[in-house]
């Protein structure tokens, strides 16, 4: 079994797309490097033709052109930096999708599965909104991933999101307060139309001044599959969005508390669509309210390392809200990667490489030029 690094490197760009990319792709470029090879893998177990796999690259290119031309120069950027073609650069940032239909092609199935949550101000011990989630994926992927701070350019704020190498953005929180986790969703709509990568998505809310506009990203683009969206702005908004490919459903906090796992809750999508992921993810009805009930039992306010304490729970192990390395369906290496806890106000996450096996967090902050250890939790 491979060791679990201590942390992940934080990687600091400034400047325009095409030269951020470079800079992010020549700091992080092993990574970067490692990323790609890791999804060309997986790709060809499905597809093994080379033309094939270029041919769904050029699918989705139109779609992420025309929602962002500096997201392309970005990636073109990162290619260099790193010394890869576009196209692998690409496929890092529409791995969910391209991994998807290549499954589709072959008629298998995959999934990955993640675990987010959001405390208000009023339930809060300092009165500052927190907003955290364990990432569930490919064990392999504590390896590749990064933490990446952009400066904004005036028009937008700075940002600061972990991501796998090369991506463009996940999870994050950026200088105007707002903050965004995401969680695997499937139904019934998936694959119907072209729609818009979900990591550019991510990096589009991360990128906005303002909570309203926010919302428009991720209420108005056009997806090609479905994806759990959490929003929140630490003056004190958080929603759930339940995003179908074509139609989000909203879910607000209850209790001055969102959580969220990977099987679909609003009311109004489940009378409009067919829930079609539980077969993959059935634990996904516990690990929710296991983390819900612990936050709910805190007496007094609830601070981060109470959702820390949420987020290590090893119900059901080794399908539990904390996931160990197991080797799952499809022979795929199954972790929680990383848990991540945000502070939106105070412009910082904290973040814990294999929790099921380490404890130790690494503080990532605006005001810091470098990341910061911290004790064992």
């Amino acid at each position: 079994m491979a060791s679990v690094p201590e942390s992940f490197p934080l990687i600091s760009v400034r400047g325009p797309a095409r030269e951020r990319g470079r800079q992010y792709g020549q700091q992080a470029k092993d990574r970067v490097r490692h990323s790609a090879r890791l999804y060309l893998t997986r790709l060809h177990r499905d597809i093994p033709s080379d033309d094939e796999i270029q041919g769904l690259v050029d699918r989705l290119v139109p779609q992420a052109a025309a929602f962002s031309a500096d997201y392309i120069e970005e990636m073109q950027g990162i290619a260099e930096g790193a010394e890869l073609p576009f196209a692998h650069v690409f496929i890092i940032n529409a791995r969910t999708e391209l991994l998807s239909l290549a499954r589709r092609q072959a008629k298998k199935g995959d999934t990955d599965g993640c675990t987010g949550a959001v405390i208000m101000p009023e339930r809060s011990r300092n009165g500052r909104l927190i907003h955290g989630q364990n990432w569930d994926w490919l064990a392999e992927c504590v390896e590749t991933a990064v933490v990446l701070r952009v400066a904004g350019d005036g028009d937008t704020p700075d940002l600061m999101t972990f991501t796998e190498a090369g991506g463009l953005g996940r999870s994050g929180l950026n200088k105007a307060g707002i903050g965004i986790t995401a969680n695997y969703l499937e139904s019934d709509r998936d694959y119907q139309q072209d729609g818009v990568p979900l990591a550019l998505i991510r990096r589009k809310v991360l990128e906005q001044s303002h909570v309203a506009l926010a919302i428009k990203v991720i209420a108005t683009t056009p997806k090609c599959c479905s994806n759990n969206m959490m929003l929140s702005q630490a003056g004190g908004l958080a929603i759930d969005f339940e995003c179908a490919p074509d139609e989000t459903f909203q879910i607000f906090p209850e209790r001055d508390l969102i959580v969220h796992a990977n099987h679909w809750q609003s009311p109004v999508a489940l009378s409009k669509l067919k829930e079609t992921g539980l077969g993959d993810v059935p634990d996904s009805l516990y690990r929710d309210w296991r983390v819900r009930r612990h936050l709910e039992s805190v007496k007094g306010g609830i601070d981060m390392d109470d959702l820390k304490a949420a987020f290590f729970d090893d119900f059901g192990h080794p399908y539990s809200v904390c996931r160990p390395r197991n080797l799952a369906k499809h022979d795929r290496l199954s972790a929680t990667v990383a848990m991540v806890v945000m502070e939106p106000v105070s412009g910082f996450m904290e973040i814990a490489p294999m929790p099921a096996e380490n404890r130790t967090f690494t503080r990532y902050s605006f005001a810091e030029a470098k990341a910061l250890r911290l004790a064992t939790a």
